[in-house]
């Protein structure tokens, strides 16, 4: 695709109009290096960052380029945060809640239990409190945040054996994203491990692991988690959207020209738009793939989902007694997600739930 025509399909011919064109020409060339969290092989998370570079090089002409690096290139899966702190990258595409070792808040930048839809997650942080609370709070860690792009709501992950009760979970090793989820899961009894994508394969065929989790039907196939655990839960109750994030190093993004930051921001927004689009067409067909191929899909009953529940609340209110910031942002978050929990009773719940029961031609 060309330049002029990438810009037209992003929808941001306004750039242009502006006169933003011309005067990146005449700016010095900048060159940025981004690293992923994700390894190639993950096309559509990992193609997110790829078509941010794309877009930024054929807006800027060529003045303005991204270098995309995966995981373990430039530094581990779980490196980045540290790299941006150090002024070691200038980018980083990566999950929040990978670093809530740091602080528990970076969770709510990525998916909290029982949290928003990827559309709520959408309107929370751009027309809501979500975007600029978190990044208030990632100023310490010298970076802002920009949406890669949204998993939509994730399966329940994969088990070697079948999970009927509680008591089921004991003992359990579990790879988990990480987050408040992780904590809520220990209290009923699962081990919970976080682990970089590229190393959760061989764990669960080894037998280091019991379950895992990760995204959906076309991440998880691709990763092969069918091939060693045949009983595939749903639905991911700690993630009813995965929103995975462009870290951007403030320092650097404030020595950006008003044309290259504009340029930046709208092709995260190319990005992030893309990706999330993807899993909608990939995913059903990874799912129908997957059955055919005698993978066992089973609902998670409503005595565990309950209990996921409580021990959820639980946690919350743990950290919400230890930290006024953490209160803050989980109280704006769950005050708008009530407004939209209201409003999808009259429009999208009803609406799915009869779509759901009649036969389409």
């Amino acid at each position: 695709m060309d330049r002029r025509s990438l810009i037209k399909n992003a929808g941001i011919a306004g750039v242009l109009a502006a006169g933003v064109a011309p005067a990146v020409h005449a700016q010095a060339a900048v060159r940025w290096r981004l690293a992923s969290s994700f390894p190639k092989s993950l096309d559509t998370i990992f193609g997110s960052a790829e078509k941010l570079s794309a877009a930024v090089k054929a807006m800027s002409g060529g003045k303005f380029e991204i270098s995309v690096h995966p995981a373990g290139e430039l530094m581990p899966a779980f490196g980045v945060v540290d790299a941006l702190q150090g002024d070691t990258i200038d980018m980083a595409q990566t999950a929040a809640y990978y670093f809530t070792g740091k602080d528990p808040i970076f969770a709510f930048s990525c998916a909290v239990p029982f949290g928003l839809t990827t559309l709520q997650m959408a309107g929370w942080k751009d027309h809501g409190n979500g975007r600029k609370l978190l990044d208030a709070f990632f100023e310490k860690y010298n970076f802002k945040t920009a949406s890669a792009g949204n998993t939509t709501t994730q399966m329940g992950g994969w088990y070697r054996k079948e999970i009927k009760t509680v008591a089921d979970l004991k003992g359990l090793k579990m790879r988990m994203g990480g987050g408040v989820f992780g904590e809520a899961m220990a209290k009923l009894g699962v081990v919970a491990q976080n682990m970089p994508a590229g190393d959760v394969y061989q764990a669960l065929e080894k037998g280091t692991l019991d379950a895992v989790e990760f995204v959906g039907p076309y991440d998880d196939e691709k990763l092969g988690f069918n091939k060693v655990a045949p009983f595939y839960y749903y639905p991911g109750w700690w993630e009813g959207s995965a929103d995975l994030e462009f870290f951007i190093n403030i320092k650097k993004y404030n020595a950006l020209s008003p044309e290259n930051k504009a340029i930046l921001d709208a092709a995260t927004r190319v990005a992030a738009a893309d990706m999330t689009a993807k899993y909608q067409v990939l995913n059903p067909i990874a799912l129908k793939n997957l059955v055919a191929n005698k993978t066992q899909l089973k609902p998670f009953s409503k005595e565990l989902m309950d209990a996921g529940f409580k021990a959820s609340m639980e946690t919350f209110a743990e950290h919400e007694a230890k930290s006024p910031e953490f209160k803050k942002i989980h109280q704006d978050m769950r005050a708008f997600q009530k407004d939209q929990i209201l409003w999808n009773r009259f429009s999208e719940y009803p609406f799915n739930q009869y779509m759901a029961q009649v036969k389409l031609p």
